[in-house]
């Protein structure tokens, strides 16, 4: 098979694929929705605790879209080097994943384990004098977006449909983005704070767990929270899977059983996400 056929990780993406050296012997491969990065380290100690056996982990926090093309063309490359597209654990934050991979039978079936919701971040003072994501759509705010890989973009898209209609969506995605006010992302998480910091947006739509994350790093934003009708919190599912060809299948079968526990949930709600309701 000639190597054009995958597609690249950006090089500048080495923070989302951990512990690399282990890939090829790990007992448990995982593609982990990047917004989830932060919680990763708690959440896996807390898994070997309870599975000593499943030692070697090499897990991805890439945006779900990139490790879904990565699936689908069996595996992808970084820095010209193989990575496998062979997980044992894959999630996303849209249905829609999931079904392309039924579709494929590249999987059997798949659950909700957690939730999620928007928030806007701004630089300290909230410069743009920013009160409701209406005001996204002035001519001087610019806004640090999402793109299509993201899986965040489909429910801010909806956030702002629903907080000014079409309309909104149009001009912040088409005529904002034709201005250059509208500046699109990769892999929002990294970005969005960045650009923040270095004054480059005034405002950035982020996952509420990435503002806990950003102020546990010490850095000093505000956040404007959208409210509950705008937010998202009711509509954002995280969906896990185990892949048909899993590798590891059984461990992949002990990591499922245990994200959907009181403790992983509880180490979840810790980081900001909205658990589960039993």
């Amino acid at each position: 098979m000639s190597e054009k056929k995958y597609p690249e990780i950006p090089a500048t993406r080495k923070d989302d694929l951990h512990n690399l050296d282990v890939m090829d012997s790990a007992d448990l491969i995982l593609f982990m929705a990047g917004n989830q990065f932060m919680v990763m380290n708690e959440l896996l100690s807390a898994f070997q605790s309870k599975h000593p056996e499943v030692k070697k982990i090499f897990y991805e926090t890439l945006p779900p879209g990139i490790e879904l093309e990565q699936i689908k063309k069996g595996g992808a490359l970084f820095q010209g080097k193989y990575i496998t597209g062979s997980p044992d654990i894959y999630t996303s934050v849209t249905a829609d994943a999931m079904e392309e991979l039924k579709s494929l039978d590249l999987i059997s079936n798949y659950h909700v384990y957690l939730h999620n919701r928007i928030v806007l971040l701004t630089p300290p003072g909230n410069p743009a004098r920013l009160k409701s994501v209406e005001d996204l759509a002035r001519d001087e705010v610019r806004i640090s977006q999402p793109g299509a890989m993201e899986d965040i973009t489909k429910y801010i898209i909806d956030m702002y449909e629903r907080a000014g209609g079409k309309r909104l969506v149009h001009r912040i995605m088409e005529e904002k983005r034709a201005e250059g006010t509208t500046i699109l992302t990769i892999v929002h998480h990294r970005e969005t704070p960045l650009r923040l910091k270095k004054g480059t947006v005034d405002v950035g739509p982020v996952w509420a767990t990435e503002a806990v994350y950003a102020r546990s790093q010490g850095l000093n934003f505000e956040v404007i929270e959208p409210g509950e009708r705008l937010d998202q919190r009711n509509r954002v599912n995280y969906y896990i899977t185990r892949l048909n060809n899993a590798p590891h299948p059984e461990n992949a079968e002990k990591f499922i059983s245990f994200i959907l526990s009181d403790e992983a949930q509880k180490i979840y709600k810790k980081y900001g996400f909205v658990p589960l309701k039993k």
